[in-house]
């Protein structure tokens, strides 16, 4: 009973655990990923002012209808010098209310009291460009190929358009997106020689809005020239590692609880050959053979459920204290979360962890249960 109780409880917070992780890092991505992205099918731009999109801006159900231009450049500051992801976006982009949740450092800001561009880093590329949000004097350079130019001019610097820009501010979620850096649309499209066209439409919705009904009205509207992204296709590879990962441990949590469960064979086999006499005086009263099996099952059910239900009620409540206290500490504070070990209850997990330990237990007792049928055989044969 105590080794299915250690297991059960083993499982159910490990299993928490993952749970606290996985919204931890899906925080941390959705404080940046809309929740829908509407990129093209093929090419890299199209052309946003058609009629659907239009009227989907004035759609009371959209809460941010943000346009996007991104491309790769290379930034300069000082005398350092890297490529980075330009992204430039539209002003309903800073409706999100998780942006100050990400800074670091200065604040997250696309232009100044006077109206002049000012770009946000992505803390890898910060870290690089040692870039400082605080000094007014050093501006980002940024350098992108013209387009439609040869590469034949004299002076090679004429093939490119450089444009300066002063940081706001530093970001940091995760290392896909600390490399960016996030710029006003105008200044984009004047770097990118793009007045027209945006790489992508990212959109927010209402509260209470079904996103994933919204996303197929706009999947049908817009055709197959259009892909429509919801947030898990957004990261689906973020979300089959994280689900990937919880199974996994469950798998190997489940062996070493399957183990504990199988020791109940030995306990009932010990307690068949110590009720011999009962089962004798049993079955001369006229118990059949079903009946002793049964008594021998529930007994074996009865052992790993018991441990099972101690087990998921320790669990919770040590998944309750570690919540609200954070007793349990995984390294230094992070500037976004605490460096306790997060924890997130579902009760599928519950339902989980108890199916599959009855699962289990049920053949382990009526394995052993069938034990006490032969030793019935053996006393009759005896007599």
């Amino acid at each position: 009973m105590l080794g299915v109780m250690v297991g059960s409880a083993a499982l159910v917070i490990i299993l928490s655990v993952f749970n606290g992780f996985e919204e931890m890092v899906l925080k941390m991505f959705n404080s940046i990923t809309p929740q829908i992205l509407v990129a093209p099918a093929q090419g890299k731009t199209f052309d946003p002012n058609t009629a659907y999109f239009n009227q989907l801006k004035k759609d009371e159900k959209i809460y941010s209808f943000t346009e996007v231009l991104a491309e790769n450049a290379l930034v300069r500051y000082g005398e350092k010098q890297t490529p980075a992801i330009v992204k430039g976006v539209s002003s309903d982009f800073l409706k999100n209310k998780n942006l100050d949740t990400i800074v670091v450092d200065g604040v997250f800001a696309l232009e100044n009291k006077i109206a002049q561009p000012q770009a946000v880093l992505g803390s890898a590329l910060q870290s690089f460009l040692d870039t400082n949000p605080a000094d007014p004097f050093e501006q980002l350079q940024i350098y992108s190929p013209k387009k439609g130019v040869t590469g034949s001019s004299v002076n090679p610097m004429d093939d490119f358009t450089m444009l300066s820009i002063s940081p706001a501010g530093i970001f940091e979620i995760q290392q896909d997106f600390d490399n960016l850096l996030i710029v006003p649309l105008d200044f984009a499209r004047e770097l990118l020689g793009e007045p027209t066209n945006v790489s992508g439409i990212e959109i927010n919705v209402q509260p209470g809005v079904d996103v994933e009904k919204l996303k197929q009205e706009m999947s049908e509207n817009l055709g197959t020239n259009y892909v429509v992204k919801n947030r898990i296709e957004q990261n689906q590879a973020l979300y089959n590692l994280l689900g990937s990962e919880k199974w996994m441990v469950y798998i190997i949590l489940t062996f070493i609880l399957i183990i504990a469960i199988f020791n109940i064979i030995g306990s009932l086999t010990m307690l068949v050959i110590d009720k011999q006499k009962d089962i004798s005086v049993l079955s001369s009263l006229g118990a059949g053979k079903q009946l002793i099996r049964r008594i021998f099952l529930a007994e074996g059910m009865m052992i790993t459920l018991t441990g099972c239900i101690f087990g998921v009620l320790i669990a919770l409540i040590f998944c309750l204290l570690q919540q609200h206290f954070g007793w349990v500490k995984m390294g230094d504070a992070n500037f976004m979360f605490s460096n306790a070990y997060p924890i997130a209850l579902k009760w599928k997990d519950f339902v989980l962890v108890f199916v599959t330990v009855s699962f289990f237990s049920f053949i382990a007792a009526g394995l052993a249960s069938n034990l006490s049928v032969k030793k019935i055989d053996r006393i009759n044969n005896d007599l």
